[in-house]
């Protein structure tokens, strides 16, 4: 049985989380003294791979692993290798979203294991904006990490998360880098998700703007690429390269949702940008766990909703939603 929603949408895509936990503390993503999950409520490398496995089985033929940031996990690789089996098994794609901090010790790991891509974040080439953001000094190390991974054959596209008065006068720059390295890149709008100390009315830059100015350096050309996420393409004739627009607040794009997200301790969110919920690890760990699970994928396709609200709110309003990205999964 296929994953359909109530709407006729086909799930081909899971979002799987394996930490909440990030070597990072990026100002739009967490607070700096972020309270971490005991890891007794982290559901298990066994139980990352059965949940995964019954994906599978009703019909997800990519998977993305997620975080925080999953190459902090100590038994990450195993996982990675354990799906790679996968493989023209059911499963088309293995891919992952990185920070790029621990890319370098785990590149070869990742190719050897069947990952062909990986998207790496990656807001600025500045190290004192990088300080800045990240709080972490760490630029230099994440450049050794995509040096690394495009060293092992990984294609590698760059995701870039625009912030007004922070990096917007520098997206131009990045584009041409990442053209030039050979990269797609891809830019998203800030999205409401939990509390930081930033207030996302001063971050949120919105990306028609950003294209507008674009616009007056590049010539931008509509793309008919798709990766079978949210963003919508062009071509950038002077660069030769991609790039990506991710708008979850100025251009809703649920219409062809195919993905749902777990997180790490088994709670599957049908969409990023709603409070709906089905508990994975309570089914995970009943006497009839097959059963349980069933019912309760089955559940998340009648819960699934049409669209997200997304919306930021006036300056000192609180976010749309409690939740951290780093828990729900990017």
């Amino acid at each position: 049985m296929s994953l359909v929603d109530q709407f006729q949408r086909r799930i081909t895509y899971l979002r799987l989380s394996v930490t909440d936990r990030c070597d990072l503390r990026c100002t739009y993503c967490m607070p700096e003294r972020q309270t971490f999950l005991p890891r007794s409520e982290v559901l298990s490398l066994e139980e990352l791979h059965r949940l995964a496995l019954a994906f599978i089985d009703r019909g997800v033929t990519r998977i993305r692993l997620t975080g925080g940031e999953p190459l902090v996990r100590r038994d990450m690789i195993e996982l990675v290798q354990a799906l790679g089996r996968k493989l023209g098994d059911g499963l088309e794609e293995l891919t992952l979203t990185t920070n790029g901090m621990q890319l370098a010790a785990h590149a070869d790991a990742l190719a050897a294991a069947g990952v062909k891509r990986i998207n790496v974040s990656l807001d600025t080439l500045d190290r004192a904006t990088f300080q800045r953001l990240a709080r972490r000094d760490g630029l230099a190390q994440v450049l050794e990490g995509i040096a690394a991974a495009r060293a092992a054959g990984l294609k590698v596209k760059l995701n870039t998360v625009a912030l007004k008065g922070v990096n917007e006068g520098e997206i131009p720059a990045l584009v041409a880098w990442a053209h030039e390295q050979g990269m797609d890149l891809t830019l998203i709008e800030v999205m409401p998700l939990g509390a930081v100390e930033a207030d996302r009315f001063d971050q949120y830059l919105p990306l028609p703007q950003v294209r507008a100015a674009l616009e007056r350096h590049f010539t931008l050309t509509p793309s008919a690429h798709r990766t079978g996420g949210p963003a919508r393409y062009v071509d950038v004739a002077e660069t030769g390269g991609r790039l990506g627009f991710i708008t979850p607040l100025t251009g809703n794009f649920c219409d062809g949702c195919n993905r749902v997200r777990v997180t790490t301790t088994g709670q599957l969110h049908p969409c990023l940008g709603g409070s709906e919920m089905v508990d994975l690890r309570a089914a995970l760990r009943s006497t009839d766990a097959d059963t349980a699970l069933e019912t309760a994928l089955n559940r998340a396709m009648a819960i699934k909703p049409e669209r997200h609200h997304f919306a930021i709110g006036g300056k000192g309003e609180a976010p749309a939603l409690a939740r951290h990205m780093s828990v729900t999964g990017g």
